[in-house]
This record gives structure tokens, sequence and C-alpha cells, in this order.
């Protein structure tokens, strides 16, 4: 919008002194006084004669008589007092005189050889009428352009204003893919760019819900049934042992199905935490060395080798999702690895890289854009003994889109195992 407003008040202005400058010429042009004035020119003209053809000495008398007589303001003065250019002095000679304006209005003089060095003046009126319609026109014309240039500047808003309206209209009659084309030369690029990622994040949460609720019926199947025979051998078992045995059955399923609803409760709430970020500055080494010693225990359990590689810069992110995400990250591939996991961090531009390798078995290409969405585990992956339910990397997923990241995976080059990239916006100038 910044440009826009830009936009607008450097054509309004530009408008104002462009228009100005055109109606001022075009009033120079139209304004013709020696037309206005002919008649007067031709009557002084006349006078001018009957002066001249009486002695000097008795000019100013006469000049005095004819102005009373006719009711002109007509005076006759000697030349050498006005405080004109030559070439002025010469247009008071030729025909008709010359014709020059004041505070006052207009005023015309003349001279010939028989009245030289002296001359005529004759105090000239403009005809009202003529100039309130000049001054209309002129008002009617600069308001016009004005309406013009302007209109030049609002079309294009106009024109992009709809594309959002009917983006929006397809958004909210069903249609979750429609999007805006951002045009480079729009003054809401901003709005537009909005649009877009709200009407992603709506259909994300959309497909998230649809996802989490086939996930959780197809997944609390396998416990309820499970119940479901426990009860019924519980009921029908006469051996008080074994009916412990079931209770204790029962109670593990009971268990298992309260920890997945927590799991998918807690993500279905993440979202609202978006706007819950509290930013701040770290150093980076030291963040990831203080992660890494959190993670030291399970590290060790598996006799795993974890390696820190990472830029002296510093970074200013919510440091407490930003922990969780890489967490998830070492954790996952503390999970697959065999001996060795290399943790990287780097500044590329704007943006803050990291990567986690590991030496495991990788994961398949075909899941490599799958394994960011909630509940996906690979087959050969699922383990519901450490209540695992495929939501750590999608986690990962969220906090790098509220850091106006992304996160990839691929194969490590160095370690043959999985690789995963964890982009974040350092949305701060250190």
């Amino acid at each position: 919008m910044k440009k826009f407003y830009i936009s607008l008040l450097g054509s309004a202005l530009l408008s104002i002194v462009v228009l100005g400058w055109l109606i001022d010429a075009f009033s120079q042009q139209t304004s013709a006084t020696n037309d206005e004035f002919e008649l007067q020119s031709k009557l002084l003209m006349g006078l001018s004669q009957q002066i001249s053809a009486v002695p000097q000495q008795q000019r100013v008398t006469v000049t005095q008589q004819l102005a009373s007589q006719f009711s002109l303001p007509l005076t006759y003065r000697a030349t050498q007092a006005l405080a004109l250019p030559a070439s002025l002095v010469n247009e008071m000679n030729k025909k008709g005189g010359l014709i020059l304006e004041d505070q006052q209005g207009f005023y015309l003089l003349y001279s010939n050889a028989q009245l030289a060095p002296f001359h005529l003046k004759l105090r000239l009126e403009k005809r009202q009428e003529l100039t309130q319609q000049n001054d209309m026109l002129l008002t009617l014309l600069f308001y016009a352009g004005l309406c013009v240039f302007m209109g030049f500047i609002i079309a294009p808003l106009a024109k992009r204003l709809s594309v959002v309206n009917e983006a929006a209209k397809q958004f909210a009659s069903g249609n979750l893919q429609a999007r805006i084309t951002v045009s480079h030369f729009t003054y809401i690029k901003d709005v537009e760019m909005t649009f877009n990622r709200m009407a992603s994040q709506i259909e994300k949460l959309l497909d998230e819900n649809k996802l989490m609720a086939s996930s959780l019926s197809h997944d609390i199947r396998t416990p309820i049934a499970c119940l479901r025979f426990g009860l019924d051998a519980a009921l029908d078992c006469t051996d008080e042992q074994k009916r412990q045995s079931y209770l204790a059955r029962m109670e593990s399923d009971l268990d298992q199905m309260e920890s997945m609803l927590k799991s998918y409760l807690a993500f279905a709430t993440l979202e609202q935490k978006a706007t819950q970020l509290t930013y701040a500055n770290a150093q980076l080494n030291e963040y990831l060395t203080t992660l890494i010693h959190q993670l030291e225990p399970k590290v060790q359990q598996q006799q795993l080798d974890l390696e820190l590689n990472c830029s002296d810069i510093n970074i200013y992110a919510d440091l407490h999702w930003l922990a969780r995400a890489i967490t998830n990250l070492l954790s996952n591939a503390c999970d697959f690895a065999h001996k060795k996991i290399i943790l990287s961090a780097y500044k590329q531009e704007q943006t803050i890289v990291f990567t986690v390798e590991d030496d495991g078995p990788g994961i398949n290409e075909k899941n490599w854009h799958k394994v960011f969405s909630p509940f996906f585990q690979e087959q050969s992956h699922r383990n519901r003994g450490d209540q695992s339910y495929g939501l750590g990397l999608a986690i990962v997923a969220k906090v790098a889109d509220w850091h106006h990241g992304s996160v990839s995976v691929d194969r490590s080059k160095r370690l043959c195992g999985a690789c995963f990239t964890l982009k974040i916006h350092n949305t701060k100038n250190m």
C-alpha cells in the first residue's frame, strides 16, 4: 500500500503542476486582448487625429474636453515619463497602439509622429462577463484534467481489487485452490500475497483436520478391538489370575488410547500457537550446544557420535519452538542412525539453514514429500511401542512455516542416510 500512497500523492502533485501550466498557457493564448479592445483602439486613433490637429500648447485642454465629452478616462502625457523599453515604445506608434495590464486592469497607449514626444493614455475596462466565463471554463478544465490524471492511477487499483474479489468469491464457493497471480505492477502486492497465504493456511488446516479425523478413526480401532476382546475374555474367564491379566492388558490399551488422543489434540492446537511466538536473540553455536547436551542421554544410550558444525552467527527466532523442531530432527536421526549424526548450521543471506544427517537407512524417495504430513510413517518405521504417531516431523514443518521458512529431506551425500534441511528467515538484522 505504501507504493499506492506514493503514486497517488506524486500523481496529484504532478497533475496539479502540469494542468496549471497548460491552463495558464491556454489562457494566455485565448485572451485576445487586442481583439477585445479593437473598438477602443480605433476610437483612440480617431481622437489622436483631432488632438494632433490643434497647437501643442492646447492639446492638454482639448484632451480634457474630449474626455469629458465622451466620458472617457483619457489623458495626454509625455512619453519620456514612461519607464518602458524602446521596443514597447515603438509598439505605441503602430496601428492599434500598445495595451498594457496593471493591478487595476488594462490601459491603451498610442502615439504617432504628430503627437511625439507625447502620447495618449486610455484606461480600459475588461468585460466582467467574459472574465467569469473564462474562469468557469478554466476551472472545469482543471478538475476534468485532474480526474483524468487520477483515473490513470486508480484504474489499476480498481482492476486488482476486482481480481482479489473474484478470487475471494471462488474460495468462498468451495474452490480451495483459488489463488491470486501476483503482479509486479500492482499497488496492493502485500494484500494479494496475504490473501494467498491466508488461503493456503485455511486449505492446509482443512486438509489436516480431514487427515486427523481419518487417521484417528483408523488408529483407534486396534486398541478398541483389544479392549473389546479383553472385556469379553475377562467376563467369560473363571480363573482369577487370567482375569487380572486381561484387566492389565485392558489398562495398557486404555493408556495407549489416552496417549494417542493427547498427541492428536496437541497437534490440533498447534496452529493457535502461531500467534503467540516470542522472538529472541541467541548465539547459534551456544544455542545448539545446549540442545545437544539435552539429548546426550539418548545419544549415549544408542552409542552414537553426534557432530556439530556451526558458524559463529546470531539468530533471531522463537527459541522454544525452534528448539522443539531441531530436537525432533535429532531425535528422529537417533532412532534410525547406525553410528553417526551430523548437525550443521550456517547463514545464507537472510536465511539460517540447519541440516541433520545420519548414516541410517534413509527415507524412500517416493515418500520425501509425505514425511512432513501429520500421522504419516513408512511401514518399516511404524512403532507404537514408543508412542510415536508420526507428528514429530509435522511439528518441524509447522515451526518452519511460522518462521517463513521451509523444511525438506533428501539423501545425505556424506553419510548416505537421510538429510533433513530446515530453513528459517532471520527476521531481524543483527
